[in-house]
């Protein structure tokens, strides 16, 4: 007996067997059940979603001689006929190589007679897109007024092709990618069903690069049980035969592009590519990595919603931490931009290392987004500059600007280098340790900034319950834990309430031992 491949031996004979398409399949039952079923249908949706699959299936059931519940039986002669590709009343076409106008005459000619048996004359023409202007013309005419025993149904995946005559006629039905959830789960059915010993990841991460098509998931598990055929399929082989890439070397990439480290970046792009693995592959689970980066820095996502392990949870948390959201996304408009480029390319590697400098280095970034970002810092800067500081506003001086607009004092205080150095340090990362603090603190160091005062960080706060919050032990030590982790230095933080009619100017002055701070000095609120 000849090899029947997974999704032709697996493909659903009952309306009840269908994954992931409930409302049009109670929709077509509904209409079966109560004799309403239309003359002309129109399945649209991306490929393996179902659209053949439920098109047969309705083929059998409009002609079943024994239907339950709108479902064929599969057991009568019409059924088993219908099946076997044996009978006349259910015909499928190919309109990618039969879209003249020839073939369409051909079927109009045809319909003129009733079926020799059973009910219906089921015309089911795939890629409906593919067919001419002049065979759409000459379809128009049946496709309005057919006879009471015929039913077209029309597939396609590209439904913008199809002239708005032809949309008229017919009743739409959108089939959606198929949820991941639900591959998996008939992955984890069909092998038990099979024997075939397969690892819970490498399923869950079969579903997922299968993108909503039930048929590419089927035809990627099917090739890794070739190559591995009597073996266990882990989530390690699954990988070296879609030539996909590990999180490991996700997360080290990004910690090395965290690092601005470009050496160890291209270095790891060495490795996948000298491994064998497909860089564009390689290139969409990045973005999907990112984007789970993005999750866990917006929400408090689980091991479940995200569809990782717990220790690549925690690698996913670790990351996330360690970069601002902001970073987070230009990073996921960089490679999904790069995505598109790797498609025709010869030189793949060069374009993911230049992707990889390019994200590292937002500064030698030319789109209008980052100049726009640039240049609103360089506006923020001058505009609170005292007279004929702008000159010398180098990293020699830090300032705090005011709210624009406002009537401010203004202050030049003078620091030893130690302490000039550690508040450019803070400063520097202030961005990033206040998008780290999502939850619980982050609703009250929103808009903060900082300074420095009798040798303590002082950390300004948009209001005076914000102030008592953070002043509360617990928030105090996860905010302090935070600033370690960004910045490697314990720094002693108070907090107090911003004063935006207040700009202070800080210049590095001589290396000379810091003041030791009196912490029984009271603290200037202003």
């Amino acid at each position: 007996m000849s090899y029947t491949a997974l999704y032709r031996k697996w493909r659903p004979q009952r309306f009840s067997e269908v994954v992931g398409q409930t409302n049009i399949v109670q929709a077509l039952t509904n209409q079966l059940k109560s004799g309403r079923v239309g003359h002309a249908y129109l399945f649209c949706g991306t490929r393996g979603t179902g659209k053949t699959t439920i098109a047969k299936i309705m083929g059998r059931a409009v002609n079943c001689e024994n239907p339950v519940n709108g479902e064929p039986c599969n057991e009568c002669e019409t059924c088993k006929a219908i099946l076997a590709g044996a009978s006349v009343n259910v015909v499928e076409i190919d309109a990618a190589s039969n879209n003249g106008v020839d073939d369409i005459r051909q079927i109009r000619e045809e319909v003129r007679y009733a079926p020799p048996q059973g009910h219906y004359r089921v015309y089911i023409i795939d890629e409906v897109h593919s067919l001419s202007q002049n065979a759409y013309n000459a379809l128009l005419k049946t496709l309005e007024e057919p006879p009471s025993y015929v039913i077209f149904i029309l597939a396609t995946t590209e439904a913008h092709k199809i002239p708005v005559t032809v949309l008229s006629r017919c009743q739409r039905y959108d089939f959606k990618r198929i949820d991941t959830d639900y591959i998996f789960g008939h992955l984890v059915s069909l092998t038990s069903k099979e024997g075939i010993d397969a690892e819970e990841k490498a399923l869950r991460y079969i579903a997922r690069m299968a993108d909503g098509g039930m048929r590419d998931a089927l035809s990627l598990l099917e090739q890794c049980i070739s190559c591995y055929y009597g073996e266990q399929i882990t989530y390690e082989k699954v990988l070296s035969v879609l030539g996909a890439v590990d999180i490991t070397v996700f997360s080290e990439l990004t910690k090395a592009m965290i690092d601005i480290d470009a050496g160890k970046a291209i270095g790891v792009v060495g490795q996948m590519a000298s491994s064998g693995r497909d860089l564009s592959v390689g290139t969409a689970d990045y973005v999907w990595f990112l984007r789970n980066i993005m999750l866990t820095q917006t929400s408090d996502v689980t091991e479940e919603e995200l569809g990782v392990s717990a220790e690549d949870l925690r690698k996913i948390r670790e990351l996330a931490d360690d970069m601002s959201l902001e970073n987070t996304l230009r990073w996921i408009r960089v490679f999904s931009e790069l995505q598109s480029q790797l498609k025709n390319s010869s030189s793949k590697r060069v374009l993911l290392e230049a992707a990889v400098i390019r994200a590292m280095r937002p500064d030698e970034d030319s789109d209008l987004q980052s100049v726009m970002m640039r240049l609103d810092r360089v506006e923020r800067r001058l505009a609170g500059a005292p007279e004929g500081a702008i000159a010398v506003m180098t990293e020699s001086e830090i300032q705090k600007t005011s709210a624009p607009g406002a009537e401010t004092k203004e202050e030049t205080v003078e620091l030893p280098e130690e302490e000039f150095d550690e508040l450019a340090l803070l400063l520097d990362k202030w961005p990033d340790i206040v998008a780290s603090c999502r939850q619980g603190i982050g609703v009250y160091v929103t808009d903060s900034d900082v300074d420095r005062e009798n040798g303590r960080m002082m950390i300004n706060l948009r209001s005076d319950f914000a102030v008592s919050m953070m002043k509360l032990d617990n928030h105090r030590k996860v905010l302090s834990e935070i600033i370690k982790k960004k910045t490697g230095h314990d720094y002693d933080i108070d907090f107090r309430l911003k004063n935006d009619k207040k700009v202070v100017h800080y210049k590095k002055g001589a290396n000379t031992a810091a003041k030791k701070p009196n912490w029984s000095d009271p603290i200037d609120s202003e």
